[in-house]
């Protein structure tokens, strides 16, 4: 039986692709059946068990998972679905740091997000062929929002399945911190890239299935511009949805430790140093800032992110990984 959310993207998908639309801190669910059934992307670990019944309810022969990239939204149900037999395909790139154990993997401690471990069987590089479903796709490395962010096109129906690159109205946030200041411009030419490709139908991660991709990629590509003109603002943009979604799988955090809980996160104590200012003084504009636009509000002596979200259970918060260790920049990343 479909969904509402299925039926609204039904008209522009082929019977093989089953589409649904989930809020925060979830990604979108998006399983291709046939000759090879796969999900691209798993969501978050608190609702990996909802993640796999829905795949279940559909297929009982998932054969992949396909990641477009490592973070906790998007690779929480890897480890259950792995479990169950599904192999793991993800950026060459990613594949490498989690055989390595990388403390890096997932930007987990870094971010503060909780990512179970898994091992990628099947790593994936730009240009190769994809089996997925009943097509051939092509794997297309589109950097920026991470370095091993992947996007997969099928030009046969024009259906692009985009990650974190793009939404109905918006890009992934990049972080300049880790990635050097030339991210933003990295992420602006995967979007040129993807924007020339025309498809007929993007696949987001996030939001709503565009109903004008060429508008979508013409928003896009203004706000990654945005980004490439203005790296303090890209620092605040991603500040801002990282507090956001730390919000939202804690249920809020109280108000008397949400600065300490800022001023002792590695993003921030990164973002503080490349603007030159005390991390105090970061905490302090960041909360204000989202409380002038909204995106957090105060209720019960708790801030709470305002964007549309589906509670998690406390107990999924409790399993970073890597356990140990993290990544940051090494020296300051001047502004030219």
């Amino acid at each position: 039986m479909k969904t509402p959310s299925m039926i609204t993207a039904a008209g522009h998908l082929p019977e093989w692709v089953i589409w649904q639309r989930r809020p925060f801190p979830d990604t979108n669910l998006l399983l291709l059946t046939g000759r090879r059934p796969a999900l691209v992307d798993s969501g978050f670990v608190g609702h990996a068990q909802q993640t796999a019944v829905w795949v279940r309810s559909h297929t009982d022969r998932l054969a992949v998972v396909v990641n477009t990239h490592w973070h906790s939204d998007h690779v929480g149900g890897n480890t259950l679905l792995q479990a169950a037999g599904a192999r793991i395909a993800a950026s060459a790139l990613d594949a490498a740091a989690l055989a390595d154990q990388d403390p890096g993997c997932c930007q987990a401690e870094y971010l503060d997000q909780p990512v179970p471990q898994y091992t990628v069987g099947e790593p994936l590089t730009d240009g190769q062929a994809l089996l997925m479903g009943d097509a051939e796709w092509q794997v297309i490395g589109t950097p920026g929002h991470t370095r091993g962010h992947l996007s997969f096109w099928q030009p046969d129906r024009g259906l692009l399945i985009v990650g974190d690159a793009l939404s109905d109205c918006d890009v992934g946030w990049v972080n300049i911190a880790i990635d050097g200041l030339d991210t933003a411009a990295t992420a602006l030419a995967s979007l040129h890239r993807l924007s020339d490709l025309h498809p007929r139908v993007i696949l987001p991660a996030h939001g709503p299935i565009p109903t004008d991709p060429a508008t979508a990629f013409i928003t896009g590509l203004r706000r990654a511009r945005r980004l490439v003109d203005d790296p303090a603002g890209a620092i605040g943009y991603g500040a801002r949805r990282i507090l956001a979604f730390a919000l939202i799988i804690r249920a809020g955090i109280p108000t008397s430790d949400i600065n300490p809980y800022i001023r002792t996160r590695p993003w921030a104590i990164d973002a503080a140093r490349i603007l030159g200012i005390k991390v105090d003084e970061f905490a302090a504009d960041l909360i204000d800032s989202m409380l002038r636009s909204g995106a957090i509000t105060m209720r019960d002596n708790r801030f709470h992110a305002t964007a549309d979200h589906s509670p998690v259970v406390a107990e999924s918060l409790g399993m970073p990984f890597p356990p140990t260790g993290r990544i940051s920049a090494l020296a300051p990343i001047p502004f030219t």
